[in-house]
Parts: C-alpha cells; sequence; structure tokens
C-alpha cells in the first residue's frame, strides 16, 4: 500500500459515522449488510448513510454488490488489512513483537462474531 491510498483510508475513517459504518459492517463479515440495515442499525438518515458510504468507496474500505433490489456493503478485508500491514511493517524496529504474529485483522474467522 502507498501512503496516498494509507492517507485516504485513514481520512475517511476520521470520522465518527464513517467509523461507525466501518466497524458495523466489519462485524456483519463478508455477508455485509444492506444499506437500509446500517442506517437503522446507527440511527443514519439515509442521504447521510449514502455521503459516508460513498467516501468509504472511494478510499477503497467498503465494496458493494447488487443483490435484487438491495444493494448490499461489505468491509473491504484485503484493504484493511494492507493499511494494517502499512501502519505496522516497520514495527518493533524488525524486532519480534505482538503485531508480528498477526497473519490478519480477522485472525482468519472473517465474518464470524466474536
Amino acid at each position: 500500500m502507498d501512503s496516498n491510498l494509507a492517507v485516504r483510508a485513514l481520512g475517511a475513517l476520521a470520522h465518527d459515522s464513517r467509523l461507525a459504518i466501518f466497524r458495523v459492517l466489519v462485524a456483519a463479515g463478508e455477508n455485509g449488510m444492506a444499506a437500509g440495515e446500517i442506517a437503522q442499525q446507527l440511527g443514519l438518515a439515509p442521504s447521510s448513510l449514502s455521503f459516508h458510504l460513498k467516501d468509504l468507496s472511494h478510499a477503497d474500505l467498503v465494496k458493494s454488490r447488487q443483490e435484487g433490489r438491495f444493494v448490499i456493503y461489505t468491509a473491504n478485508f484485503d484493504a484493511m488489512n494492507d493499511l494494517l500491514g502499512f501502519l505496522t511493517e516497520n514495527c518493533c524496529a524488525g524486532a519480534t513483537c505482538a503485531a508480528s504474529t498477526l497473519s490478519n485483522a480477522c485472525g482468519g474467522n472473517r465474518g464470524s462474531s466474536r
């Protein structure tokens, strides 16, 4: 991941509503959630949700797919793991540490509830 993409992703997450949306989608796993479910769960107006989802999508943190008449949104786990890897790539100056033992942010259990 280059620093421009990292800055874009971190900028997108630097807002209460967008961070909450992203966390809800991470918790939903690979099945994702329809926009209406996200709005209901977070108490966001549809127009506000749409604005924030667009920003997260432009930062490549959220993907969408059409299922019938619904648009389902999912967290982009590859982008999330790339961002975490970028942030920790020089962790502890190369010495063994807790961050270097993580194989990915989800511990290999994408989509499971914790």
